[in-house]
């Protein structure tokens, strides 16, 4: 199976800390490290894992940290396919504190790739699956000729400029910069999914059919809640 994302990289910067500060508090982190992220970055990671190798279709600064980013990523099993921007590669700060809470400041701007990029979007033809979660319109037309395309309602904007139809666009419940709210994209997605976090969530497909889900129990103690 062949699975690809198109999409963004953070450069982003974590801190374990037992809380997050108030303001004008300092706190000491137990711990440091550094890792591309960003949801393009940690979806084909995932979707390597889940089936043995993934594309990631991005754009970076042509930096140290643009190029740190795609090092890492290749040595997490990526085929990265990228353009190098003239401009910062986005970074940011993360706090992770005890309750396993992320909380998060981006640096500089999303660089996405866009469709005139000279990038081998042809490949896509032979996708099987594709994440969609920023890019221009002429790259989410591109992301179209997978098999199947799933997005992030982050991108609703570009979305409805392109005019494309999605197997399932997926939306938070509890992130505002992730809502969607029926007529705003025209064809509508096939299936729409909305997450709740560790309540779960919900569906609902074109045909009317819906249902909702359990969050699945975790393993272990929680390190990390963010998307989960």
């Amino acid at each position: 199976m062949r699975v690809a994302v198109v999409g963004h990289v953070e450069s982003i910067l974590f801190a374990v800390v037992p809380h997050m500060p108030v303001a004008g508090e300092i706190v000491h982190a137990e711990q440091t490290f550094e890792e591309p992220a960003g949801g393009g970055a940690v979806s084909a990671v995932q979707l390597a894992k889940l089936v043995g190798e993934a594309t990631l279709y991005t754009a970076l600064g042509d930096d140290e940290f643009g190029h740190r980013a795609e090092d890492r990523l290749r040595e997490l099993g990526l085929r990265v396919r990228t353009v190098w921007r003239a401009e910062p590669q986005r970074r940011g700060f993360v706090h992770l504190d005890s309750n396993a809470e992320r909380t998060i400041t981006v640096i500089g701007s999303r660089l996405g790739p866009r469709g005139d990029d000279p990038l081998p979007w042809h490949e896509l033809a032979e996708t099987d699956a594709v994440y969609f979660t920023a890019g221009d319109v002429g790259a989410a037309r591109a992301a179209r000729a997978a098999g199947v395309m799933v997005s992030t309602a982050r991108g609703l904007d570009t979305l409805a400029q392109a005019g494309i139809e999605l197997d399932a666009l997926v939306w938070s419940s509890r992130d505002a910069g992730e809502r969607y709210e029926a007529g705003d994209l025209n064809p509508p997605p096939r299936l729409v999914v909305r997450t709740a976090g560790s309540s779960g969530g919900e569906f609902e497909t074109a045909d009317g059919r819906h249902g909702r889900w359990d969050s699945t129990p975790l393993p272990g103690p929680p390190r990390d809640a963010y998307g989960c």
